[in-house]
């Protein structure tokens, strides 16, 4: 039987979770192909604010690979807008040409966020919140300005203010309303919320009413003006003001459009009924829904249409708000404002950061507010949803599920009072029972490993303390809240401390070896796990293991930064930050003589080239003729110093010095990530050594030295390892830390992360208790070191292929 030919416009989560179970109930009946215009497989949009906080990766929000779209015969057009479908000969087509047939069209355009009409609005730095590439800009700007205005103080302007503070900005959120999240919140709770954030240092404008955006002369926004006349500074405007289904192509398909892309029951549309459409673009009974658990109930009826199954309905959805805002749990469902013929039971604890509202007509729960305390907020919308009376509860109603009737479970977690019916992800519908199942027969011990199987806690994320009740309620004593054994990745269940301990033990040299014999799936690896195989061997087993290039991300590779417009950046080495006219000569030289157009200090007191053609590399290197500064690679970065006592009037130890004679023993160390070093002269610590990997602090009687600091978005404060006398010690011991962590910390481990997994008083035992095995770990670094080639001068040797930087002729 042929295949029919079913086309997906848009590649987000509703459509995505429509060819996901559609994949499940028919899986042979359909060639798809999906377009989207973002260059991206789908992801999670709702966690696009842990990414902008810091918190997690673009990778990490991805929700089908790459490998899923193939894996599944799916023809994925990624980076790809559609501009026309013609549905007379049913074709799609993009807007590069790219063209497809289809018998089935599922449309999936989403919504586009709404800009205020107000002048200034097409300045440079102001944009909207609303996809990965928005994402990208505003940490990219945080980066180089200072001054943040979000406006609007809904959910997403608010996830927006909160990461652009957490990358150093000042921000100030305005909104128009009196107080926050006013659709979500009554007054006590948004005020409320407001408290909690203005103690974090967000600032706030309730109230205010914008009237332009005032830009300078390099054509960039500088401020926000209000109707009152008063002026925000603002290098970055954020609008987080609602968004409006994207209905643009549906209208030029003549789809009939009021709200959104008007559907049936069955979602198809009402126009064509070889068109369906689901998502924030469809609107069903004059409804657009932009919550999740909506969206994927629209997902399951549209499949099971376009299975030709015929049944299921979507007649709506009552919809809850379960949300976490940078960290203070909120909860809303229903008339929670009240109203005409209800009352209200309410319990406020302003001090203790806990608000609760009940609102109750004709003895039925209708509506809920909670704020601080949302652990019965699944409860709540049940009740809410099922019209139950509460008369015989309502005296107990406040205080939660645990505390009604006769259950048994009083005293132990939410999980255990649970029945196997009720709700636990309202993104997903996924209840207790098959939560509860999924771990008995499956085997599963932690949280990420529920979210594979069941997908609960796999989208907004405010059901995880539940699902982890479950777990530690279901698992017991097998239950972990971290898994046991991460794998490096998916092509192997082998975690990264397997893959160590079997290189060492084994004497493996290559990847083959590697792969071989731990049972990789793929035989050649994956992006992922190459660079961690590659590193593992060359660590475990220095002058025997050979670097293999190829398995080095593309920085490594071009031993130089590549930057966002394809040029790349060239840092030399400026040992302790100390240099001579004489390099700064040939520095201003190459900038002048390659048309280098920006030459910048870094924050680690050297000298960066921005803007350097991929073909002029080499020859920058040569005409510079200092050493490589590592500024590319999982290495030792910079060494950081201040003055010292040979100028400073303070100082009271040599620290230039030191850092010199610290970074020329280092400065060719590969490493799990990078590590920074910083020495200060005296206690005053100009160098900031106390956020460095290792830090070194001058004292009187000698220098103290500090272990896993880390500066970047979360700063972490290093630690007190030992005082000591000398400088030879400095160097003993701090070498000694770093080989310890080069033998044992997990590829793209920062030196905080392996501190905080093996425990200071491991750390203390094996480099300062152990006198013989420290300096044996500084014997081996040494070892590992020493003959060590510069890849911008000793390329052969250092296995650089030169062919990388001759640019294709045709």
């Amino acid at each position: 039987m042929k295949k029919m030919k079913l086309v997906m416009v848009g590649n987000g989560m509703a459509g995505v979770r429509t060819l996901e179970e559609l994949l499940k109930i028919a899986p042979d009946l359909y060639d798809i192909t999906v377009f989207g215009a973002e260059p991206h497989p789908n992801y999670n949009r709702i966690l696009l604010s842990p990414v902008l906080a810091g918190e997690q990766t673009i990778d990490e929000i991805v929700l089908n690979s790459w490998e899923w779209y193939s894996e599944n015969n799916i023809t994925l057009h990624a980076g790809k807008k559609v501009v026309e479908v013609d549905r007379v000969k049913r074709i799609v087509r993009a807007e590069d040409g790219t063209e497809a047939a289809y018998d089935r069209l599922l449309m999936c355009t989403g919504s586009n966020p709404f800009m205020l009409p107000v002048p200034g609005k097409d300045l440079k730095g102001v944009i909207a919140y609303r996809d990965i590439a928005d994402t990208d800009y505003m940490i990219e700007t945080a980066r180089t300005h200072k001054n943040a205005v979000v406006i609007g103080g809904g959910l997403l302007g608010l996830e927006a203010a909160n990461g652009l503070m957490l990358r150093g900005m000042n921000v100030t959120v305005v909104h128009v309303m009196p107080w926050l999240m006013e659709r979500q919140l009554d007054d006590v709770a948004g005020k409320l919320l407001q408290k909690s954030l203005e103690d974090r240092g967000l600032k706030f404008l309730m109230g205010a009413q914008t009237q332009d955006l005032v830009g300078g002369e390099d054509g960039r926004v500088k401020a926000i003006r209000f109707k009152d006349g008063t002026e925000v500074a603002a290098d970055l405007v954020v609008m987080a003001v609602g968004i409006r289904p994207n209905v643009e192509l549906a209208e030029k398909m003549r789809l009939h459009c009021n709200r959104g892309i008007v559907v049936t029951d069955t979602m198809q549309t009402v126009t064509d009924a070889r068109i369906y459409s689901v998502g924030e673009c469809a609107a069903h009974r004059g409804i657009a829904y932009g919550l999740v658990a909506p969206l994927f109930e629209q997902a399951k009826v549209a499949a099971n249409h376009l299975a030709q199954f015929g049944i299921g309905r979507y007649l709506g959805s009552l919809t809850s708000t379960k949300l976490k805002v940078t960290g203070i749990d909120l909860f809303s469902a229903g008339e929670f404002m009240g109203g005409e013929g209800t009352e209200e039971i309410v319990m406020s604890d302003p001090f203790g950061g806990v608000y609760k509202k009940l609102v109750i007509k004709d003895d039925k729960l209708v509506g809920a507010c909670l704020y601080g305390d949302t652990v019965d907020g699944s409860w709540y919308f049940k009740l809410l949803r099922d019209g139950r009376s509460v008369h015989d509860i309502r005296d107990k109603l406040m205080f939660g599920e645990s505390n009604i009737g006769d259950t048994g479970h009083e005293g132990h977690n939410k999980a255990a009072s649970m029945p196997d019916d009720a709700e636990v992800c309202g993104c997903n519908g996924v209840n207790k029972g098959t939560i509860c199942k999924a771990i008995k027969e499956k085997g599963l011990f932690t949280l990420d490993e529920v979210k594979k199987h069941t997908k609960a806690s796999a989208s907004c994320g405010s059901c995880t303390g539940l699902v982890e009740q479950i777990l530690m309620f279901t698992a017991g004593g097998d239950y972990s809240a971290t898994p046991k054994k991460k794998a490096v990745c998916g092509c192997t269940d082998a975690s990264h401390q397997d893959v160590r301990d079997a290189i060492r033990k084994e004497h493996y040299l290559t990847h083959d070896e590697v792969y071989r014999n731990l049972g990789w799936r793929t035989p050649n690896g994956c992006s992922t796990c190459r660079p961690a195989i590659n590193y593992y061997l060359i660590s475990t087993w220095p002058k025997e293991a050979k670097d293999d290039p190829q398995s080095r991300f593309i920085n490594e590779r071009s031993h130089a930064n590549i930057q966002k417009d394809g040029t790349y950046s060239v840092i030399p080495r400026m040992w302790g930050g100390h240099t001579t006219p004489d390099e700064l000569r040939r520095i201003a030289d190459a900038a002048d003589k390659y048309k280098i157009p920006t030459v910048k200090v870094t924050g680690g007191q050297r000298i960066d080239l921005l803007g350097v053609k991929k073909e002029d590399l080499e020859n920058v290197w040569k005409d510079i003729g200092m050493p490589s500064g590592f500024a590319y690679a999982k290495s030792l970065r910079t060494v950081k110093t201040c003055v010292g006592s040979e100028w400073c009037r303070f100082g009271t130890q040599d620290s230039t010095q030191m850092g010199k004679d610290l970074e020329r023993a280092l400065w060719a160390m590969y490493s799990p990530h990078k590590v920074k070093l910083a020495v200060s002269g005296c206690p005053r610590n100009c160098a900031e050594a106390g956020i460095k990997d290792v830090g070194v602090i001058g004292v009187d009687s000698g220098w103290e030295l500090y272990v896993g600091g880390n500066g970047g978005i979360k700063t972490e404060v290093a630690q007190f390892l030992v005082k000591v006398k000398t400088a030879a010690e400095v160097m003993e011991y701090s070498g000694a830390f770093l080989q310890l962590y080069r033998e044992e910390g997990w590829y793209l481990e920062r030196t905080v992360h392996y501190i905080g997994r093996v425990g200071l008083d491991y750390v203390k035992k094996k480099i300062l208790e152990d006198a013989e095995g420290r300096k044996a770990l500084w014997e081996r670094l040494q070892f590992a070191l020493d003959g060590e080639p510069d890849p911008w001068f000793e390329s052969a040797q250092a296995s650089v292929d030169v062919r990388q930087f001759t640019p294709l002729t045709v």
